[in-house]
């Protein structure tokens, strides 16, 4: 049973003229064979584009991969015909499945887009690659954790996983919300702060990751929190 706090600044960098972008965990040229994952959640990218700028066409297999934007715009295209331009409270789904070819680019020539690209595995390979994108910014208005991706009817948007759950919450101050009793629980304060009980304050960029945890209580700072919660197996 831990908590393990991972400070905004002990995450892998990458700084690039277009892209300043934070890892969570063990991606591209930063490798930590001690760092890998946690459940089963194997990327966890917090990314800052500018204006005009993007992720040419590349691929992927054999991943489930949710896409959350904080701020700005980001334009989507992949080789199933999946196109969607994602802007803040709209949840983006793409299963890689078999194969999938796409490109994510900032939307807007005046303004940087922060977003975070998660990845899960998936419970099946092979899979039809597919794309989904659901607005659930009405559901965030209310305040409370709101199941933005999973592997059953409860998300949102459905993950070819169903070890794995994605929750989302726009807290205001005082407010608490409560995370699963799961083997692994991945906590991050994208903008804002909280407090877990019996465990660490996080500031933005901050994460913790509770292993065989317990329940969770969550309660935002002076300023709330925008926080994105995953529960795995």
């Amino acid at each position: 049973m831990t908590i393990a706090h991972i400070p905004a600044a002990a995450r892998f960098h990458t700084r690039i003229p277009w892209l300043d972008s934070w890892h969570s965990f063990s991606f591209g040229p930063h490798v930590d064979r001690t760092n890998t994952h946690h459940g089963l959640l194997v990327v966890h990218n917090d990314d800052v584009i500018a204006p005009g700028e993007g992720f040419p066409t590349h691929g992927h297999a054999d991943m489930e991969i949710v896409t959350w934007v904080l701020e700005g715009a980001l334009e989507h295209h992949d080789s199933t015909g999946g196109h969607g331009i994602i802007t803040p409270g709209l949840a983006q789904r793409m299963s890689a499945g078999r194969g999938v070819r796409h490109s994510e680019w900032n939307a807007s020539r005046d303004e940087p887009v922060r977003l975070v690209q998660m990845w899960v595995l998936p419970d099946t390979a092979g899979i039809d690659p597919g794309y989904e994108e659901v607005d659930v910014g009405t559901d965030l208005a209310g305040g409370a954790l709101v199941t933005v991706a999973a592997g059953d009817d409860a998300g949102a948007v459905r993950i070819r996983q169903r070890g794995a759950r994605l929750r989302i919450g726009r807290l205001a101050p005082g407010h608490t919300a409560t995370v699963a009793d799961v083997p692994h629980t991945h906590v991050f304060a994208a903008v804002g702060s909280l407090r877990i009980t019996d465990g660490p304050t996080l500031d933005t960029g901050d994460a913790a990751r509770g292993t065989d945890a317990g329940t969770l209580e969550l309660t935002a700072g002076p300023d709330g929190v925008e926080v994105i919660v995953w529960e795995t197996a």
